[in-house]
């Protein structure tokens, strides 16, 4: 099978073209200076011949896009319509986010709940799920949360170094979600288009739940240090331009009714990656 992947050099578009190569697959993996996701012409001619098409390319600066959403629409909606147009007759995989969701539910998001983002980046991310929905009718939808990896800059490798610099800090513990290794939801995809998945829409995190203060506890005693130099906050304290979901827990039903299974549970992973991505 010939994939192409765009986004390739961010952290999932690095695990995904590392997990496909395993597999000897075709591999086209395209950076930003390899593709424009907005120009028509590009695209097509980039995914010509494509069996499947994962756009992993985002504008992910989520405090940025507050202040510019137009630069941030280019990318995930426009981008992601145009790679939908583009991609006829291959599979197309659309990644997406917890951010397409407002953050106030009690219980995990199931996939059909009504979206309401109430960043500029979840409506452009909305934006490039209905766009890819709309031009593509057969396109997985996967949304996902909390990413981190061995292959740039996350959460895991920010606190394991300002603790160890700092000797502690104060990280909020009123924002609950679901921390999720990018090599994990690489095997996911493979595993959804494998499977044959039927169109829609599937939910691509860690299972359980935990606060960012809690995660950073988990990193910091991976890294040898004692938990306990993480102190809890509240968001009040880190007021930022951009909105964060205070509840960013996502159902699986979706996976388990078409015999996929979920991802296991974040702490269970982090314990997996804590080598990899903390030495990265």
């Amino acid at each position: 099978m010939r994939w192409v992947v765009t986004g390739a050099n961010g952290m999932l578009g690095q695990d995904l073209v590392r997990r496909l190569a395993s597999e000897h697959c075709e591999v086209v993996a395209l950076g930003r200076a390899d593709l424009d996701v907005t120009d028509e012409e590009a695209a097509r001619a980039a995914v010509a011949g494509a069996d499947v098409v994962v756009n992993c390319a985002a504008y992910t600066a989520v405090d940025a896009a507050e202040s510019d959403e137009a630069a941030a629409f280019a990318v995930n909606g426009t981008g992601a319509a145009v790679l939908a147009r583009a991609a006829t007759g291959a599979r197309l995989v659309q990644v997406s986010t917890d951010y397409v969701f407002d953050g106030a539910a009690t219980s995990p998001y199931a996939e059909p709940a009504t979206i309401a983002p109430r960043s500029a980046y979840g409506r452009t991310k909305a934006a490039g799920e209905w766009a890819a929905r709309a031009e593509h009718p057969d396109a997985l939808v996967v949304r996902t949360a909390w990413l981190y990896g061995a292959g740039g800059a996350c959460f895991p490798k920010t606190i394991a170094r300002v603790a160890a610099e700092r000797g502690g800090l104060d990280v909020v513990d009123d924002q609950v979600g679901q921390p999720t290794w990018t090599a994990d939801l690489a095997d996911l995809i493979v595993r959804l288009v494998d499977a044959g998945a039927p169109a829609g829409t599937y939910h691509g995190t860690s299972s359980g739940k935990v606060s960012w203060h809690g995660f950073a506890q988990a990193v910091v005693a991976s890294a040898g240090l004692d938990p306990a130099i993480i102190a809890p906050t509240t968001s009040e304290a880190f007021v930022r331009p951009a909105p964060r979901p205070a509840y960013s827990v996502l159902g699986h039903d979706a996976l388990r009714a078409v015999g996929v299974e979920a991802i296991g549970p974040w702490d269970e992973r982090w314990a997996a990656a804590a080598g990899e991505v903390l030495a990265g």
